[in-house]
């Protein structure tokens, strides 16, 4: 093969920023092992993501209407119909024909993302009918949704046995295992890879320094979080500086009340791309439990205080919690836990603590995907 191997990765995210953020280091790190890397996106612009340099196709952004992801929504909040959802598949499948890839990689789904089968479905039949036919693998997480409906992991095992090459798995088997959220993976096993968790590159040293970081992620549902970590401020030494990251989602009405609440010695911002760096030297951080934002958390000695999001019947933040709690990780607040005395007092306390030693968890997800993807070409 005289070209560059061209690998085309999709990607949507609905709520969060989670899901674009890990897919983008991939691509990072495999368009720097040489290949021809096309993006493509399905979620509202997040600035940073992908990486400049990185071919990206953008299709008409679509969200989640609710907090439990039963229905999507253009970027206005319509609902989005079928004229506009024929659309996006159209445009897909175009990029896709214009590619020509030999790997395709599809996050997330089929264990996940199935408000998209309407483009993806489609989309799998492309890539049967190819010829050549490109490699197909899924790029999922550690920890999946459960209390998922009757039927849906076995309509999973099928699209699996189907249609996919390979299941590659963010995750670290000491620490969780697929079967551990996903019951019938041993009709599968055979397609299983775990590579470590995905995350950051090291982190350079920061132009600042903040002794507690409040972060919400992409912002949709970190309101709560934001106001209580803003009052906690105020009734803690006034000497301590702290730093809330509302994400670029936090609508503008929330973000205009939460500056107003925001004490002296807090700074507010919508996004800091040297998140990484700040929690490195930062004491303590409060924030969800995203998959994310733990990486960069076990990336530091900072002490992570985490309120799993579990709003929908979400699960997947609260088992990640739990497991990092009882390694002396972390602290876990509930979402009912998010009162000023009660994050002031989880605060004051991890100030005086320090986490512990507990057993090394493989961060090496970036370069061991792309190694895999590329052993794959032959």
């Amino acid at each position: 093969m005289n070209r560059a191997p061209r690998v085309f990765f999709y990607v949507q995210h609905l709520l969060g920023i989670g899901h674009i953020a890990r897919a983008s280091r991939i691509a990072s790190a495999l368009a720097k092992d040489g290949l021809d890397v096309t993006v493509v996106t399905g979620g509202l612009p997040v600035p940073g993501f992908p990486a400049d340099g990185i071919k990206t196709v953008a299709l008409p952004p679509v969200v989640a209407s609710n907090a439990g992801f039963s229905g999507l929504a253009d970027s206005d909040g319509t609902a989005a119909g079928e004229a506009f959802l024929n659309r996006r598949r159209d445009l897909l499948l175009a990029a896709f024909r214009e590619t020509r890839p030999d790997v395709v990689i599809i996050e997330a789904f089929p264990f996940g993302r199935r408000q998209m089968r309407f483009e993806l479905l489609p989309l799998l039949d492309a890539i049967e009918n190819a010829a050549p036919r490109p490699k197909l693998v899924s790029s999922v997480r550690d920890i999946l949704q459960q209390n998922r409906k009757a039927g849906r992991d076995e309509e999973t095992v099928a699209l699996v046995e189907t249609h996919f090459d390979a299941i590659l798995v963010h995750g670290d088997p000491s620490f969780v295992r697929l079967e551990d959220t996903f019951p019938l993976t041993s009709g599968i096993a055979t397609k299983i890879r775990y590579t470590g968790m995905v995350v950051a590159p090291p982190a350079a040293d920061p132009i600042e320094a903040f002794d507690v970081i409040a972060s919400a992620g992409g912002g949709a549902v970190g309101m709560d979080l934001l106001r209580a970590a803003a009052s906690a401020a105020t009734r803690l030494p006034a000497n301590l500086r702290w730093l809330l990251i509302s994400g670029p989602n936090l609508p503008d009405a929330d973000y205009a009340a939460l500056s107003a609440e925001t004490p002296p010695n807090a700074s507010l911002v919508r996004f800091r791309r040297d998140f990484p760096s700040l929690l490195r030297v930062a004491r303590v951080s409060i924030s969800q439990a995203g998959y994310n934002t733990v990486g960069d958390l076990l990336q530091t000695d900072c002490r992570a205080i985490l309120v799993p999001f579990v709003a929908g019947g979400e699960t997947e933040q609260t088992v990640r919690a739990e497991r990092l709690e009882a390694l002396g990780l972390a602290d876990v607040l509930t979402e009912a836990d998010l009162t000023p005395v009660r994050v002031a007092k989880a605060v004051e306390a991890a100030l005086m603590g320090r986490r512990a030693n507990a057993m090394p968890i493989d961060l090496g997800g970036t370069d061991a995907t792309a190694a895999i993807i590329r052993s794959m070409m032959g």
